[in-house]
């Protein structure tokens, strides 16, 4: 899949994206947004890892955001399951040289329409930590709307923090 935005261009990872994906992910003013599946460090295997589970997951979207001819973040549309079939995460991050540029509300007002094209949803849904107001911003630029703020929900490094819950309905 290839889809251009005015500040950047959401498309498949692939292999040769392994060193921009290790070197842009591995900052720990990335890492303490993202849960901990995304490891800090990030390393070379981590990215190789990454990639190569995202070319062989069907079920769920998983873009490269590509700034200048090299990936330096990512975005993705996770269905859920069970009684929540109709709804899908979105998740995204972007490398911190990259910030206050507008690239990640591009990429979100890019993939929105996506993930209700692609999955049978009416709703979509992120979470965001408590220490990551652009973050909230982006969602709230795209449309979504703030419905929670689950307090103490998140553990992050020791930190305990509260989620702020974001939805985009149908």
């Amino acid at each position: 899949m290839r889809c251009e935005t005015p500040s950047s261009v959401l498309r498949d990872w692939a292999p040769e994206d392994a060193p921009a994906l290790a070197r842009h992910a591995d900052n720990p003013a990335v890492a303490c947004h993202m849960r901990d599946a995304f490891p800090h460090p990030y390393t070379r295997r981590d990215a190789e890892t990454f990639i190569a589970m995202a070319a062989h997951n069907p079920s769920a979207l998983m873009l490269a955001i590509e700034v200048d001819g090299e990936a330096v973040g990512g975005i993705g549309i996770h269905p859920l399951l069970d009684v929540y079939r109709g709804t899908a995460e979105i998740g995204y991050w972007l490398s911190e040289e990259y910030w206050g540029r507008g690239i990640a509300t591009d990429a979100v007002r890019a993939v929105v329409p996506l993930a209700f094209d692609l999955y049978p949803i009416v709703r979509l849904q992120a979470g965001i930590f408590e220490n990551n107001p652009a973050s909230m911003r982006v969602l709230e630029k795209c449309g979504f709307v703030r419905e929670a703020v689950h307090r103490s929900a998140v553990t992050k490094d020791g930190v305990v923090m509260d989620e702020y819950l974001y939805a985009l309905v149908t």
